[in-house]
């Protein structure tokens, strides 16, 4: 009798060292003091604290995990009862309701006894106005200095003027970095950093890429999982290592013929945020219809190949501004038009997102526009990235079953 092929990842084992590591060197600098600590929103200004030496948290990362795990729905009322509405952004309003009660999922995972305490908080509004809030609010919790980037969105193009104001801005963050650190800013230092990102950008984005593969040997809800060093890691050599380790496993599994979703039979995009508490469930639906979602939005938003260190601050200020959660419908339209025919799309998945506006893109005739250029089905789906108050499990499978069987009638 011929073994089963193992769908699972054997990278996971090292994603949870290495995720591990990362959180108890926070905790040992938290009690120790041996380091500076800067929070930071996921796409700002992470490489620069690192040159300075400081090791660098991400509130986006701990609200994620707080939506994974579903503890979420405990604190988003204790953060609207503060004064934040149930209109923004769930991650904000997770996060911050856990720092208001005090308790946080570190603490079980890796022995943190609270989140750690800022020396600076950092951001870029590249994302939206919600960072901005999001951060001002610890800059007065803890009475730390806040610096950071006011990117424009939603622009046809990235304009030179532009990269030249967020150049400006980033080098404006330097003295503030080195009064805190103690340290005086090293760009070669920076350039070493700014280097090791553009690597760890490089192989993510080739790990993303190998799902072009039919069947794929991954799925947008691993890659949602796998993208962890990604985020917080970048600038460093763990990551590079790490994807390093993912990418080899990608090509081996594609040698191997192990697909991801057994019996692959439609492809399929997702556009907008994760819906984090059901990642789970949606994948186990999507694999029982023998569907792969092979590529995504989001995932691809920590690919940053414009990182050129011969050139660190501009071109750093192009490759933040560059985002595509960033730019305007035309550009939108392009990007996943594109990603139709690199990964042989079927349908498209739209997530409408409740709490991330800035993130969805089904607002402003964007689907059907697509829908009549490429002749490709899609569905809107209804939730959020962390309120599942917004999320109705029944209707959702009800749509997506009636989804796939609409392809199936097409074959």
């Amino acid at each position: 009798m011929q073994k089963e092929k193992s769908t699972e990842i054997k990278a996971a084992k090292q994603l949870k060292a290495v995720m591990a590591q990362y959180f108890v060197e926070l905790g040992e600098a938290t009690r120790t003091g041996n380091k500076k600590i800067a929070w930071c929103s996921s796409v700002g200004p992470a490489e620069l604290a690192i040159a300075t030496g400081f090791l660098v948290y991400f509130p986006e990362n701990h609200a994620a995990i707080l939506g994974a795990n579903r503890s979420a729905m405990d604190y988003i009322p204790i953060a609207n009862a503060h004064g934040y509405s149930p209109e923004i952004c769930s991650y904000l309003t997770s996060d911050i309701g856990a720092y208001l009660k005090g308790e946080t999922p570190l603490t079980q995972a890796f022995g943190l006894e609270r989140v750690p305490k800022p020396d600076i908080v950092l951001y870029n509004t590249n994302q939206c106005r919600d960072v901005y809030d999001w951060m001002n609010f610890y800059a007065r919790e803890y009475n730390v200095p806040i610096a950071g980037i006011n990117t424009p969105r939603d622009q046809p193009e990235v304009r030179d003027d532009v990269v030249k104001a967020c150049t400006v801005q980033l080098k404006e963050i330097v003295p503030v970095l080195e009064s805190i650190s103690g340290k005086a800013f090293d760009v070669d230092r920076f350039r070493e950093v700014l280097a090791c990102s553009l690597e760890c950008s490089n192989l993510w984005e080739e790990t993303l890429d190998i799902a072009r593969h039919i069947p794929s040997p991954a799925t947008f809800f691993d890659h949602c999982i796998h993208m962890g060093p990604a985020v917080v890691l970048r600038g460093r050599k763990t990551a590079v290592d790490y994807y390093k380790l993912l990418l080899q496993e990608m090509k081996d599994r594609v040698e191997a013929g192990i697909a991801a979703v057994e019996g692959e039979r439609h492809r399929f995009y997702w556009d907008g945020m994760p819906i984090w508490g059901k990642l789970r469930s949606l994948s186990n639906l999507f694999s029982e219809l023998k569907c792969s979602v092979v590529a995504s939005s989001y995932c691809n938003s920590w690919v940053f190949s414009e990182f050129d260190p011969s050139d660190p601050f501009k071109s750093m200020a192009r490759a933040y501004a560059s985002i595509f959660i960033g730019q305007d419908d035309n550009f939108k339209e392009r990007y996943i038009a594109q990603k139709k025919v690199d990964f042989a799309i079927d349908g498209i998945i739209y997530h409408d997102s409740k709490t991330c506006p800035n993130n969805t893109n089904t607002h402003y005739g964007l689907p059907e526009r697509l829908k009549q250029r490429l002749n490709i089905p899609y569905l809107i789906i209804n939730a959020d990235l962390n309120d599942l108050r917004c999320y109705s499990e029944e209707q959702t499978r009800t749509n997506i079953e009636a989804f796939v069987e609409q392809l199936e009638e097409a074959l």
